[in-house]
């Protein structure tokens, strides 16, 4: 975010001639407390913990003892204002550092706070400053430790935070899953030297290793070859460099390849070779590349040897010789893979450059315990990873007189792995990466573009008796496509770009504008509609035979999931024809043999005995949950099956959230007898699955229902719906049987897949013995 007015950009004197947009950059200070701050060489980093209050959209049973009519709803709604705890974490240059701390000190209400956090070499420079205009205390703390708490933090609650940089590939960033177990790990911090520190726990570290040859050498070096005083500056002449011109080669030496001794003639074999023999002039761009080939080559080769000696695969390089830099992380990357053979990659950071703060943050806030809880990036609030390679992003922002954020929420539930899964550590939930296929990305760029005029009309008519919603509306509007302008451009802003990121994204920037429910008297509706034909359904196939109930029961199941508001076909349909229901659904369904079909195998099954426990993953309120989910987990629970029913902690498009379930399930009971003893005997239980996603992350699960699903010893997992089975989890390895299930309700993914809209995918999936005992 660029600012008004402009700054010296050859200096680091103090600029106060800027304006800063606050609501856009100093979010929330008002009810900010615990503030930490981060004072590089050139760039200052803040943090700080707020309480932001946003409404969240409540269900209660209504008291139904009392004669009900037929046009009394099954529940109210309430929209409830509801507390949580966020952090911030800005990060600007250090020439802003005075107009900032004026500017926190003018909005800073909470008088309780006595004493900011601080680390990094300037801290000590800006002391005096940061007492006289906050009033605060300085507690500095060690920077080696605040790094390391900030990059366990940062790895335990940003799945897509570490990357590997391809410099030539159609995606620069590849993002990497979050092992689940982070530790041990190797941090090779390039500042003005190097410190290389093996990280065994959360507060257990040692520096390993080090040298005084790292980003000071190549900012001085390269300042005495060039003239070139900026750092930035000296990047960019190494980018345009020819390191052959200057550096002198095996084929130089040999006229080609050493073969015997396996050297390739382009090998560098002496850095700076050529000057030495050679009267000619060198250019600035061609020192300055072979400058950085000779610094990170020396760096590569360093980290190589300590990762053998202390047997580490996970390297990761920070630092301020890093920051985002692609020439720099092309370098270390080419050397890594250079003396490993391929063996460690070399792992960068996306939030590198936080983790001084976050780290300092953490330390001031132990009695809080934050490591107690699980929290996950607000990507409302978040600039997101920029690309600062100009070849690559024309419209690129200047690394200068910029404004970056991060901001985390912290979440109620604690999030772990599903116990289920084949190997937590190569699980990847999304099905697509947008990031690395540009057909899809700007297809649903697009869609989700066409989609928003839709999702503003609903979020009005959500909070019709609200005259500012509308403005509230139009600012969600901006804010979401300005989002998706910025990922047309950089997808990888928020790591992997994914349908799961766009649909998480928009969800965030909806409650950022209080919209939590924008579907809920839809779902009421529904949910009421729905009820009234339950008993109809269930009699209808208990008069069938066996083979036929088992077939009506999947249909309907599929059916039911036509009903999704999140695809726009069916939304389409459900607008202008309000009488389209479950029997027209069924009509619509795709004819067997289905688009993935294993119908005939899952039968087979079922003609044995009876599973322990179905873990079952729920979509849609109304028909879906009701009239196909119901009568589906029934006919288990007869079968001798315990069902326990995972569903969204809060809303989601029209998903169905636990506090909905309960007053579904209580009214599904007082119905029908078969629900109503498994609910008394334990047999049918329903539990949050941590949520509110119309995806699903099983790496990130309630950690209640994981013990459930551990109890229980479940040994089926039942996936339903487009979101949760086909854009998540469709190449999901668990370690007992599934059953994924969804009807394609897009023609554009239906085509992609092979078939047609409304084309049925019922995949059963049994894990081969071998795989068990993995």
């Amino acid at each position: 975010m660029a600012l008004c007015g402009g700054a010296d950009r050859g200096s680091h004197s103090m600029d106060k001639s800027i304006t800063l947009p606050p609501d856009e950059i100093f979010r929330n200070l008002e009810n900010a407390k615990r503030f930490a701050i981060d004072i590089g060489g050139s760039l200052t980093k803040l943090a700080y913990y707020s309480t932001v209050q946003h409404q969240v959209a409540k269900v209660r049973s209504f008291d139904h003892s009392a004669k009900e009519t037929d046009g009394d709803p099954l529940y109210e709604i309430s929209v409830q204002e509801e507390i949580t705890a966020r952090l911030h974490f800005i990060k600007f240059e250090n020439a802003y550092i005075e107009t900032c701390l004026d500017f926190i000190k003018d909005h800073l209400v909470n008088t309780e706070t006595k004493v900011i956090k601080a680390t990094g070499g300037g801290a000590h420079k800006f002391k005096d400053l940061i007492e006289k205009k906050l009033k605060l205390k300085v507690d500095k703390e060690d920077e080696m430790t605040c790094l390391i708490k900030g990059c366990n933090f940062v790895l335990k609650n940003i799945p897509h935070e570490a990357f590997v940089y391809a410099k030539h590939a159609d995606s620069e960033f590849r993002f990497q899953n979050t092992h689940p177990d982070i530790f041990p790990y190797m941090l090779i911090n390039i500042g003005s030297g190097v410190s290389i520190v093996k990280v065994e726990a959360e507060d257990k570290f040692e520096r390993i290793g080090g040298s005084s040859i790292g980003g000071g050498t190549f900012w001085g070096l390269g300042a005495l070859l060039t003239k070139t005083k900026r750092f930035d500056e000296l990047l960019q002449l190494a980018s345009k460099g020819q390191h052959t011109n200057v550096d002198m080669l095996v084929k130089d030496i040999y006229g080609g390849a050493y073969g015997s001794l396996g050297l390739t003639g382009d090998l560098i074999a002496s850095s700076f070779g050529k000057s030495a023999t050679t009267d000619k002039e060198f250019s600035k761009e061609d020192m300055a590349k072979s400058l950085l080939h000779m610094i990170s080559n020396d760096i590569g080769q360093l980290a190589c040897l300590y990762a053998k000696l202390h047997n580490l695969t996970r390297v990761y390089f920070g630092g301020f010789f890093i920051r985002g830099h692609p020439v720099t992380m092309h370098t270390i990357t080419y050397s890594i893979n250079f003396f490993t053979k391929g063996e460690v990659q070399a792992l960068f950071l996306r939030h590198e450059g936080y983790l001084g703060a976050i780290g300092a943050f953490l330390k001031g806030a132990e009695e809080d315990n934050p490591n107690q809880y699980s929290w996950e990036e607000n990507y409302a609030g978040s600039s997101g990873l920029m690309s600062v390679s100009p070849e690559l992003n024309p419209v690129q922002r200047a690394r200068s007189g910029t404004f970056d954020m991060l901001e985390m929420d912290r979440l109620e539930r604690q999030l772990v792995n599903l116990p289920l899964l084949q190997d937590a550590t190569s699980y990847i939930p999304d099905t697509v990466d947008l990031t690395e296929d540009a057909l899809a990305r700007e297809y649903w760029l697009y869609c989700f573009e066409e989609a928003l005029d839709g999702v503003v009309k609903r979020a009005i008519a959500s909070q019709k008796d609200q005259p500012e919603a509308v403005e509230r509306a139009e600012k969600f509007r901006q804010k979401y496509r300005h989002k998706l302008q910025t990922l047309r451009h950089q997808p990888f802003a928020y790591g992997s770009l994914t349908v799961r990121s766009l649909l998480d994204t928009r969800e965030h920037c909806l409650n950022e504008f209080n919209f939590p429910d924008p579907y809920s008297k839809i779902k009421q509706k529904e949910n009421d509609m729905a009820l009234k034909y339950y008993l109809k359904v269930v009699k209808s196939v208990e008069e069938l035979s066996w083979e036929q109930r088992q077939f009506t029961l999947a249909k309907g199941l599929l059916a039911g999931n036509v009903f999704d508001w999140g695809a726009k076909a069916v939304s389409d349909v459900l607008e202008s024809d309000p009488e389209f229901g479950f029997e027209q659904a069924k009509q619509q369904l795709q004819e067997r043999p289905w688009l993935v079909d294993a119908y005939n195998q899952w039968i087979e099954r079922l003609k044995g005995p009876p599973h322990k426990c179905a873990l079952f993953f729920v979509d849609n309120s109304g028909i879906d949950i009701i009239l196909g989910v119901f009568p589906f987990i029934r006919e288990l629970l007869i079968r001798g099956t315990e069902v326990v029913l995972a569903s969204n902690s809060g809303p989601a498009l029209n998903d169905v959230t636990n506090s909905e379930l309960q007053i579904l399930t209580e009214r599904i009971a007082a119905m029908d007898p078969v629900i109503h003893a498994a609910l008394r005997e334990d047999r049918l239980a329903l539990v949050q699955n941590g949520s509110s996603s119309p995806c699903l992350d099983l790496s990130r699960l309630d950690k209640v229902l994981a013990t459930v699903i551990r109890e229980r010893g479940t040994d089926l997992v039942i996936i339903e719906g487009m979101g949760r089975a086909i854009h998540t989890n469709y190449y999901a390895m668990l370690s007992c049987e599934s059953l994924k299930l969804a009807v394609i309700k897009n023609s554009w993914l239906a085509e992609r897949l092979g078939g047609k809209i409304f084309s049925v995918v019922f995949k059963y999936e049994v894990p081969s013995k071998a795989q068990e005992q993995h």
